[in-house]
């Protein structure tokens, strides 16, 4: 007979949550888009993510309790620009609570009239596909529509520090071993 013992689940608090996931790098993403009447808007993510080559597919994660995200939803769009290591400042500024927070942040006009951050190591221009309610948050899954690389190191978060990534230099392969009794 095969009996199991079921334990019950653990109870998992805020602050054991976000200890764990804190030790997971994230890329740092400004996704922007403008209000109704033409001006820039943006939050930062840290779960902007490719989600599919065919079609060119995007996601992240926005918590409902955002005031951004009902605006840029409403016109279907946005702009997500990877920020590079010198843009702090700009995630900072975007991270805030308020209405102006574009004051001191350079962009141009991506080919969707949304904002594409001066000096971000890539820009994805987008149309919002989907929209669905998981928990706490919204998870928005975009259909890429151009997308654009540049020079730079991309902005890295963990464990509430910033940083970059750092390459391993490749292995060195190990030399082959010789015969050392030669030839029977």
């Amino acid at each position: 007979m095969n009996t199991s013992i079921k334990t019950p689940p653990q109870e998992i608090t805020k602050e054991d949550y976000r200890k764990v996931f804190g030790t997971l790098p994230t890329g740092v993403t400004a996704i922007t888009g403008r209000t109704e009447d033409g001006k820039p808007m943006g939050f930062v993510v840290g779960t902007f993510a490719s989600l599919s080559l065919a079609p060119p597919l995007v996601t992240f994660c926005v918590d409902k309790s955002s005031s951004t995200w009902p605006t840029l939803r409403s016109l279907k769009r946005f702009t997500a620009n990877i920020l590079s290591t010198e843009q702090v400042p700009v995630c900072r500024a975007l991270s805030r609570k308020g209405v102006d927070k574009f004051q001191g942040v350079d962009y141009s006009e991506s080919a969707l009239g949304t904002p594409r951050i001066d000096g971000s190591v890539a820009y994805i221009d987008c149309e919002v596909l989907s929209e669905v309610v998981a928990g706490d948050h919204y998870v928005i899954v975009g259909s890429v529509q151009t997308m654009e690389a540049a020079p730079g190191k991309a902005l890295m978060f963990r464990g509430g520090t910033f940083g970059e990534y750092d390459e391993w230099p490749p292995p060195t392969p190990a030399p082959e071993k010789q015969n050392q009794g030669g030839a029977k």
